[in-house]
């Protein structure tokens, strides 16, 4: 892929995931942080408020509050830096695979600044279920990560070799063997 093509997709990737991000999270803040928990489709979407300390599902909710900023926003944010420099300066990138990791960035970033500006606090508000089989509460930062994540997966699966095609000249005869030594006698 050209550099030009690949910079173009990556930025093109990490604004649409960083700016519907955004934008939901403050339709959330606005629209459902002190109302009741809204259900759709027989109770499989809800819309409920949330505040997440921690990471993905709330993982490192309950760290002490010093490990918690060292972790969750100082190592997150170095590990977004060298992702987001691999996205701009690796040639070895395809198209899926830029795709995938500038999804993982964007999301990554819109958290991330998220925690920053909101007191170590991620805003989510989706949840998914059946019953009382249900996800964690997530945004649209978290679907960013889980695609990325799914499209790198999909770009480091090799596909078999093409076989030869008729439209590939023929490949040259074998020199013919010479015949076995005779003995003379």
């Amino acid at each position: 892929m050209r550099r030009l093509h690949r910079l173009l997709l990556a930025a093109a990737v990490l604004s649409l995931c960083v700016g519907c991000d955004r934008l939901t999270k403050d339709i959330a803040v606005e629209h459902l942080k002190s109302v009741p928990t809204r259900s759709f489709l027989a109770d499989v979407f809800r819309l409920t408020y949330a505040e997440n300390p921690g990471a993905f599902l709330g993982l490192g909710g309950r760290m002490h509050g010093t490990a918690q900023f060292w972790v969750l926003t100082v190592g997150v944010g170095v590990l977004l830096l060298a992702m987001l420099v691999l996205l701009f300066v690796s040639p070895k990138l395809n198209a899926v695979a830029t795709a995938g990791l500038a999804m993982l960035v964007g999301g990554g970033l819109s958290n991330w600044v998220d925690r920053v500006v909101n007191d170590g606090r991620v805003v989510d508000f989706m949840n998914l279920g059946i019953g009382s089989l249900r996800s964690g509460i997530f945004n649209v930062a978290d679907l960013a990560i889980m695609g990325g994540a799914a499209l790198l997966v999909l770009s480091g699966i090799k596909r078999p070799p093409e076989r030869a095609t008729s439209a590939q000249p023929p490949a040259p005869p074998s020199p013919p063997a010479s015949p076995p030594p005779t003995e003379v006698s």
